[in-house]
């Protein structure tokens, strides 16, 4: 069988505490793009269609296991309760790899940059190769171990720390990700000792075991900038310029208008259509889909939204989860949007706050209108028809609903139903007292006037 047509494992190493972030976070929990490093792994790793996705957890196991949980349900986290070395690690999924005939690519979930195609070009090479280690050429090898070949055979990886001056003259450097078979790299890593300079067990033994062994093994480069690894907030700061560099150019590439490109953050998952057009500061949280010649306006925030084509947000607007705005809905400035649905060219355009409810199509909501959804209990429901005029400062308390072609009066408190076509008009009587203002604010100069000569 095809190397790349067998069925793949990938077993991501997730257990370190990385105690250089000092954080009580597990590192891998960090995010760059809103989403945890692991998950960026797990993102690269899920193109390939794995058969198993196996995570091995060992410090704030519960917390990163949850997160895995969250991204990815079929997910199969494995503990590593003792931190023995990234040998010892693999080993952890032995249980897990149990029955499984097909290839292993071990990756790491504090490397959120190594590609799909990266991935695949690994597995691809396993067709001439036992064994396949992922290489880099460094501009500083510095502390990495070190990848010494003989033509296209890879002999043995030395660990920085263990090599010779002449083994770390070489350019040629481990990412730390192999490929392998399964059953042959489970075989070999019960051979792994620790008789080196931490005492631990390391994969990167394996190559040097399958060569005793007349196994083949050969290592595949990729870009150095694919194999950042986070282990400080610097780098991890780093990561996060790194990603949204290439979101924006991404974007960009893609018929996406930025009018200030420097100012625009991205999630790992922020899906923008073509001729959208962002405005500067314009903040993009996960799960976000935008359609084409929509336009996202200055100052605004989105998470959790999808905006429909020709749709206009903001400025200073806010989508959280759960807003749905239709085409050609308008949301404008200083209006909050949540677990709602904006139907086709509604708008929504001042100072309002619309959660839980459904707004029809065409209907205008007028400024300063509150769907009062929360009783301090249960979240209720606010349903507005097609065409409906909603007065300015008017509250909607949830629940209720207004028909279609509806209207209600300028500071309203609707607490009933409204009927289609009917206008609501729920205020006290305004009542005028003559000369009473005039009057309220003679005393009350004179008083501040008092306190002034005391």
């Amino acid at each position: 069988m095809h190397a790349s047509s067998r069925p793949l494992a990938l077993v991501i190493l997730a257990a370190g505490q990385g105690s250089r972030m000092n954080s009580d976070l597990p590192k891998v929990l960090h995010q760059i793009g809103g989403a945890p490093l692991v998950v960026h792994a797990m993102e690269a790793g899920l193109a390939l269609d794995p058969a198993r996705l196996i995570v091995v957890t060992g410090h704030g196991a519960e917390a990163v296991e949850a997160a895995v949980a969250a991204h990815q349900p079929a997910a199969v986290c494995v503990r590593q309760n003792e931190q023995l070395g990234t040998g010892h690690a693999v080993l952890q999924a032995a249980e897990a790899l149990e029955g499984f005939e097909g290839d292993v690519i071990v990756h790491y979930g504090d490397t959120p940059f190594i590609g799909s195609e990266t991935l695949d070009a690994m597995r691809a090479a396993r067709a001439e190769h036992d064994i396949v280690v992922l290489g880099f050429d460094a501009k500083d090898p510095g502390r990495y171990g070190r990848l010494i070949m003989d033509g296209n055979r890879l002999d043995r990886i030395v660990e920085a720390k263990d090599a010779s001056d002449e083994e770390l003259s070489e350019t040629l450097c481990n990412s730390g990700l192999l490929c392998a078979d399964a059953v042959t790299l489970m075989r070999l890593l019960q051979k792994v000792g620790n008789e080196n300079a931490s005492g631990e067990y390391y994969l990167t033994d394996v190559p040097g075991l399958a060569a005793a062994e007349g196994l083949s093994a050969t290592a595949i480069t990729c870009d150095e900038g694919e194999t950042l690894g986070i282990n400080t907030r610097a780098e991890l700061s780093n990561a996060e310029t790194l990603f949204q560099a290439r979101k924006r150019a991404e974007a960009l590439e893609n018929g996406v208008t930025l009018t200030a490109p420097e100012t625009v953050f991205f999630a790992f998952d922020t899906y923008l259509g073509r001729d959208v057009t962002v405005e500067p500061n314009v903040v993009f949280g996960p799960g976000v889909t935008v359609e084409n010649d929509a336009r996202i306006r200055a100052f605004s925030h989105l998470e959790g939204a999808h905006v429909g084509a020709r749709a206009i947000v903001g400025p200073y607007a806010r989508l959280r989860p759960g807003a749905e705005l239709g085409n050609e809905a308008r949301i404008g400035n200083f209006v909050e949007v949540k677990a709602a649905e904006i139907g086709e060219g509604a708008k929504v355009n001042h100072l309002s706050y619309i959660g839980d409810a459904e707004i029809g199509g065409k209907s205008n909501i007028g400024a300063g209108t509150i769907t009062c959804n929360y009783d301090g209990v249960f979240k209720h429901r606010t349903t507005v028809g097609r065409d409906v005029f909603i007065g300015s400062n008017t509250m909607l308390v949830a629940p209720v609903s207004v028909g279609d072609g509806a209207m209600t009066g300028s500071g309203s408190v609707i607490t009933s139903d409204v009927p289609a076509g009917d206008m609501a008009i729920a205020r006290a009587k305004q009542a005028n007292k003559k000369g009473l203002g005039a009057r309220l604010m003679a005393k009350l100069r004179a008083q501040k006037q008092a306190k002034k000569g005391q």
